[in-house]
């Protein structure tokens, strides 16, 4: 008896160990198995992140930069004042350009009166000229009288020569008034073309006044989106350029996943179907999403310097291609979801 109860121990303690290994290789079997199981069934990449819209804001007018009222980081609503360009030296030119223009106003008054005088000039020598054809008809009649009074020796020489003179005379009249009329209507045109000219410049002044009161607008920079701040790329009294970056605004409102999956990954992967994504740092939090388009090329095709096969030793490489995946109610994980980080996306098949 006290053999056998001395054996027993012994036979518990070679079970144990056996009953642990068993144990631990049934779990492992099972984790194995629901591994390769869900290998089998889904289509996974961890070469993906989240993308949002980046809205830079750009400067439109050089100047010194007069104030600031945001700053890195902050959250900005649609049509916040963001800053403010020093715009003094634009005021002044906009008080020379409509002092230009003014100038240019008296100038069109100018040529409207040259041209009303021309006009009168004008008809005053088609007044003339009417005048001078009716004396010069009146001339010609009374010299073809008088030569066939004087056929009729009813007059003297001299009376003819007379007629003869006036008549010349009145033709000679009649020549300079017909020029007169040329040269008036030949000067109301170019009165007409100064008008004109003095309208057309009077209107590119006033289209550069409007153009510098548009700049001035420009002075005060609004945020064009709602969403939160990058890095702040200037300070108070610093000159920027015309089109200098200034600030990028994160839009909060347009959030979605790029995935990267391999070109053998493709064939179970269809527009419209849905996927789980899981976010680095919050994977106890359940995202879906649905696949809304993919690229028709692979991100290679988009590189700088796209590699050509063509040259060189080919090594064939396995290729991705990016699949845009709409997050669904992306509302609730705004406080977890940022530009740029890293997700793994899995497609169920």
């Amino acid at each position: 008896m006290d053999t056998e109860s001395a054996n027993e121990p012994k036979r518990g303690k070679k079970i144990l160990p056996r009953i642990i290994i068993l144990t631990v290789v049934l779990i492992a079997g099972i984790y194995l198995g629901k591994e390769v199981w869900y290998a089998f069934h889904h289509e996974e990449t961890d070469n993906a992140q989240v993308e949002m819209r980046l809205v830079p804001i750009l400067s439109r007018v050089s100047g010194y930069v007069d104030k600031i009222y945001v700053d890195d980081y902050s959250n900005v609503t649609l049509g916040q004042l963001l800053m403010v360009v020093d715009s003094s030296e634009l005021v002044l030119q906009l008080k020379e350009m409509q002092a230009d223009f003014n100038q240019s106003a008296s100038d069109i008054e100018n040529a409207k009166a040259s041209l009303t005088n021309a006009e009168a000039s004008l008809v005053y020598s088609k007044g003339n000229l009417e005048v001078i054809r009716l004396r010069q008809t009146k001339a010609n009649n009374d010299l073809n009288r008088d030569k066939r009074l004087f056929e009729g020796n009813a007059i003297t020489q001299r009376q003819l020569d007379d007629s003869q003179s006036t008549a010349d005379v009145t033709n000679k009249q009649l020549e300079t008034s017909q020029l007169d009329v040329r040269v008036a209507e030949t000067r109301l045109e170019v009165m007409r073309s100064l008008v004109g000219k003095a309208q057309s410049q009077a209107d590119i002044k006033k289209a550069r006044i409007d153009q510098q009161k548009l700049k001035l607008t420009y002075c005060r920079i609004y945020a064009i989106a709602e969403g939160k701040l990058g890095k702040r790329n200037v300070d108070e009294g610093q000159f920027i350029q015309s089109g200098a970056p200034l600030f990028t605004i994160v839009n909060r409102q347009s959030q979605w996943v790029v995935a990267n999956f391999k070109e053998n990954q493709l064939k179970n992967i269809h527009v419209g179907q849905l996927v789980d994504i899981r976010i680095d740092g919050f994977s106890s939090r359940a995202v879906q999403g649905k696949v809304v388009s993919m690229s028709e090329a692979t991100g290679a095709r988009f590189s700088l310097l796209p590699p050509d096969n063509a040259t060189g030793n080919f090594i064939k490489v396995t290729q991705r291609v990016p699949v845009r995946i709409e997050i669904i109610d992306a509302e609730k994980y705004k406080d977890i979801l940022r530009a740029g980080i890293s997700v793994v996306v899995s497609v169920p098949i």
